[in-house]
């Protein structure tokens, strides 16, 4: 009976022992949750990484807007003939011997100054006095003309014309020495070939590039000296092409000056349009012309490409001693250059073109007492029926460009 009481207890005893040991396990394989976690029922696979919600600091960045087009501007000038005569230097001549023209233009240099680049047709070579001056038919004038021209604010000189043989090949050295001399930029003759080789560009503050080119249609009938082409540049498609083809890749910019047209006319003939139309379709951008010592029209050519050429078929005399009345009359032309660079891509527009037109003052009996003064600043004193002599200059330099705009204040 003892047994059996024994045997019982030591069963119960067993039966215990094996429970408490299954607890235990269990609370093993259990861990204790911390208390302060959030409890969750959603089962996060192994490795798997939450992505954090998007915020302001995280947000991709906004792309960043196209740069605004850069638009940039300057002004250009341009004036005719110089074109001296023995009675306009003589009237320059100062008390020690030298001569000054500053006075002969001081009435219109506000109107060269202001401008960005202004150009000149030197008509005449400026050689000196130690060579002789000399007057028409073959000119040789004081070096104190260019030093004038660069004092009422011009830049550039065009020297290729009918009259740059007149004296020689020892004029034109002395003339371009001079020139280089007073840091003149000059175009149309050369003292060699390299000279000439290298294509006049003028590079601006505002960063658009200008090319200038001159040609002339002939010398007189003195021949060029063998081996010397370089002396004067003379219209000649092939070489205006190759030269136009040139100044394309080094300036943004290009002026073409053309010695052109029939003496005396008053509108331009069907050579002068059909050269322009040819510079036109090159893809010049102006074209400034000189010779017929009158007025022509400007005028809007398109070329081939549709671009368009702005042209002054001819800009007169600005000083000289010829007295018909309409070689006493010439003026100043100007227009706007407007570039636009958005990107990679570039575009040039001549705009805004004016005309200031000049009258060449002077007395007719003593040939002395020259001055180049505004049109619209004459009097009737200076000029019998003044006003309406100015309106009809207007009405010619204004009859294919209607909104040419006439400069009437300083």
């Amino acid at each position: 009976m003892k047994s059996k009481g024994l045997k019982l207890l030591l069963i119960i005893v067993a039966i215990l022992i094996i429970n408490a040991c299954g607890i235990i396990q269990d609370e093993a394989e259990d861990p204790v949750e911390n208390e302060n976690e959030p409890q969750t029922d959603e089962v996060v696979e192994e490795n798997e990484v939450e992505e954090p919600e998007p915020t302001e600091e995280t947000a991709p960045p906004e792309p960043e807007p196209d740069p605004e087009p850069v638009v940039k501007e300057i002004s250009v000038a341009a004036i005719g003939d110089m074109l001296i005569h023995n009675s306009v230097y003589e009237d320059a001549q100062i008390a020690n011997g030298s001569y000054d023209f500053v006075p002969m233009l001081e009435q219109v240099e506000p109107y060269l100054s202001n401008s960005t680049i202004t150009i000149a047709n030197q008509e005449t070579m400026i050689g000196g006095v130690e060579l002789g001056l000399s007057s028409y038919p073959t000119f040789n004038s004081p070096v104190e003309v260019g030093n004038a021209l660069r004092d009422v604010g011009v830049d550039v000189v065009t020297l290729a014309n009918n009259h740059t043989l007149d004296r020689g090949e020892e004029v034109i050295q002395r003339a371009i020495e001079h020139w280089e001399t007073i840091d003149m930029m000059y175009t149309g003759s050369y003292k060699d070939e390299q000279d000439r080789q290298q294509i006049r560009v003028m590079e601006t503050d505002e960063g658009i590039d200008v090319s200038f080119l001159g040609y002339t249609y002939g010398t007189n009938g003195i021949p060029v000296p063998e081996g010397k082409d370089y002396l004067v540049n003379l219209i000649d498609k092939d070489i205006m092409k190759a030269d136009i083809e040139r100044a394309k890749e080094m300036s943004d910019v290009i002026i073409l000056n053309l010695h052109f047209g029939n003496e005396y006319e008053r509108m331009p003939n069907e050579q002068q349009k059909d050269l322009v139309q040819f510079a036109a379709d090159l893809g010049v951008d102006v074209v400034i012309g000189h010779h017929p010592h009158v007025l022509q029209p400007v005028d809007w050519v398109e070329g081939k490409d549709g671009n368009k050429t702005f042209v002054a078929y001819s800009l007169g005399n600005f000083l000289s001693a010829q007295d018909e009345f309409y070689r006493r009359i010439g003026g100043v032309v100007g227009f706007t250059i407007e570039q636009t660079i958005d990107g990679d891509q570039e575009e040039i527009v001549i705009k805004e073109p004016t005309f200031l037109p000049t009258f060449v003052q002077f007395n007719l009996n003593t040939w002395s007492g020259y001055k180049v003064i505004p049109m619209y600043e004459l009097t009737e004193s200076q000029l019998s029926n003044a006003s309406g002599h100015y309106e009809e200059i207007k009405t010619h330099m204004s009859q294919w460009v209607p909104d040419l705009e006439f400069i009437e204040n300083k």
